[in-house]
């Protein structure tokens, strides 16, 4: 995780100093800006430890906050390590974990004021998260923690429910209500022509993920051959859908056992007679599947995989 820790008195640097032992944070102390320096490292943290009131901290990211999908975990210690005061992002942020496990490290006691974990129930945003699945319409997670904290998972009549899965089939055939996990288990196996334009790549993959019937939120990985691995267009692409980028030799393709549509006139010229199959199944693992085959989208192939989830 990439770690900020701001303090304000000789005191709370001792305690930031102690605790970076065992968080590898980077320290600020006493900023002479302190709304500055929160702007420029809110989007590019996982947590930000504030060891001051929470009122400083409250302030400080008032004008940042944007949405539980993407804002930091923000956190809360008092300078004699009393208390440990998660405050944003408790559950897809991990900042209740986090605050658990500095509060241990203190031997200080953590608040969580979240009621799924006051009633020790599940949080389905939390869940998601630890089951590395993306959260498509996060608007109804409270619907489904309210479900949970009234106790209405006991209703078999109650239309509402959680669905798991890459699949675009129509949800509300399950429940008038469903809130849908995308877990990532999809590698995009693709080949292209050199400095290949990055949206008409981006937009050749979407449809190409559209018309085989899953979602973008379940790409795990971006895989081609390693002539491939300084192109710009798949850089962007895997970057922006924030996944892995892989790129493999043509010799780990071609020694890749299976049934693949292998083309002469592209193994005379690159080694390898398929790029996007073999890389999609490559790149997923020993329980691989290939849910597509080769497909060509604007001169661009295209092949989809899915690994173990």
């Amino acid at each position: 995780m990439k770690i900020f820790i701001i303090a304000f008195t000789n005191s709370a640097l001792n305690l930031a100093k102690f605790l970076n032992n065992y968080l590898n944070a980077e320290i600020y102390f006493k900023p002479k800006n302190l709304y500055e320096l929160t702007g420029k490292i809110f989007t590019d943290s996982d947590a930000i430890i504030f060891i001051s009131a929470c009122g400083i901290a409250v302030r400080a990211i008032s004008k940042y906050i944007n949405s539980k999908l993407t804002d930091p975990a923000v956190i809360v210690i008092d300078e004699k390590a009393n208390y440990v005061i998660p405050i944003l992002s408790g559950h897809i942020g991990g900042a209740n974990e986090l605050a658990r496990n500095i509060a241990k490290i203190l031997n200080a006691q953590p608040v969580i004021t979240t009621a799924t974990d006051l009633n020790n129930l599940i949080a389905v945003d939390e869940w998601a998260v630890n089951n590395n699945c993306n959260i498509e319409n996060p608007e109804l997670i409270k619907n489904i923690s309210g479900a949970l904290l009234e106790n209405k998972n006991k209703n078999k009549n109650l239309k509402i429910g959680v669905a798991v899965t890459e699949q675009n089939i129509n949800l509300k055939d399950l429940w008038p209500v469903t809130l849908i996990l995308r877990p990532k288990n999809l590698i995009l196996g693709a080949g292209c022509k050199k400095n290949i334009d990055p949206d008409l790549f981006e937009n050749s993959a979407l449809k190409f993920l559209e018309n085989s019937g899953v979602s973008y939120l379940s790409l795990k990985i971006l895989a081609s051959i390693d002539i491939k691995k300084h192109e710009p267009a798949m850089i962007n692409f895997a970057r922006k859908y924030k996944i892995d980028f892989v790129t493999f030799s043509a010799d780990e393709l071609n020694n890749l056992n299976g049934s693949f549509t292998d083309s002469e006139r592209v193994k005379n010229f690159i080694g390898v007679g398929n790029v996007c199959e073999r890389s999609a199944i490559l790149a997923a693992g020993n329980k691989a599947a290939l849910l597509r085959s080769k497909f060509i989208i604007n001169n661009i192939t295209f092949a989809l995989a899915r690994g173990e989830f």
